[in-house]
């Protein structure tokens, strides 16, 4: 962050944002701005190139077309990369996760270079489409609550030695791997598979976002009691799903 301004970019809209993931910008933006930050907020669609001087870069889901589309572009354009090594923080959310990973199945049934900014690959699955609410612990390094969020994928995500769990599923999917992972991470760069949107139902992983941004140990508090009730309303219904 510099000249006292956040600048928060919402990557390809117009090919990446399904379940409300657009949210996750409203979310990061709300949260900055109830502590007194000047945001600058940048949707960056397709045909744009993405700047490299962003802060928090956020990323949604999409069909496989259009995932294929993105994953294309972004490998073309190359300034993502370098954003992060800049420091930028980035959260990528289904198939933006699977696009930061080192490669996917495309809608054409192929494998696709993605951006190789996490250790994950992602292969599609055999059985059942994971879908439904999940309930998962997030990595304790985090120290965050308990994650609460949709899945809605037919991607198996493994992970590599360089990345870590975002978290590990009570309820859910998640990775789809069978060892109860969820999402994954490494310093600056985040992925998981939760809708919901994820940072409205989980507004502690914005304030984090915040946090790595501005390189600050602890924020200002804000007035959670909305998202409170959100999460609790969704954590409530997750609880009663039938095993």
């Amino acid at each position: 962050m510099s000249d006292n301004q956040l600048r928060v970019v919402w990557v390809y809209p117009d090919l990446l944002s399904t379940y409300g993931d657009q949210g996750n910008v409203l979310v990061v933006e709300r949260r900055a701005r109830q502590r007194g930050l000047d945001v600058a907020r940048l949707d960056v669609r397709s045909d744009q190139p993405i700047p490299t001087s962003g802060d928090i870069y956020l990323i949604g889901g999409g069909e496989d077309r259009p995932q294929r589309l993105a994953a294309e572009r972004l490998r073309r354009d190359a300034h993502l990369y370098q954003a992060v090594n800049n420091g930028a923080i980035v959260f990528a959310v289904c198939a933006g996760y699977q696009i930061l990973g080192h490669e996917f199945v495309n809608d054409l049934g192929q494998r696709e270079p993605g951006l190789g900014l996490l250790d994950v690959t992602t292969v599609r699955g055999e059985g059942e489409r994971c879908v439904g609410d999940v309930l998962a612990d997030i990595d304790p390094r985090l120290g965050l609550p308990q994650l609460t969020g949709f899945e809605n994928h037919q991607g198996v995500t493994h992970l590599g030695p360089t990345a870590r769990p975002f978290a590990n599923v009570r309820l859910g999917k998640g990775n789809g791997t069978g060892d109860g992972t969820e999402g994954a991470y490494n310093d600056t760069v985040f992925g998981t598979y939760m809708h919901g949107p994820v940072l409205a139902r989980n507004p502690q992983i914005a304030d984090l976002l915040l946090k790595l941004a501005l390189d600050v140990n602890a924020l200002p508090p804000s007035d959670d009691r909305w998202y409170e009730a959100l999460r609790n309303e969704r954590i409530a219904a997750a609880q009663q799903q039938p095993a």
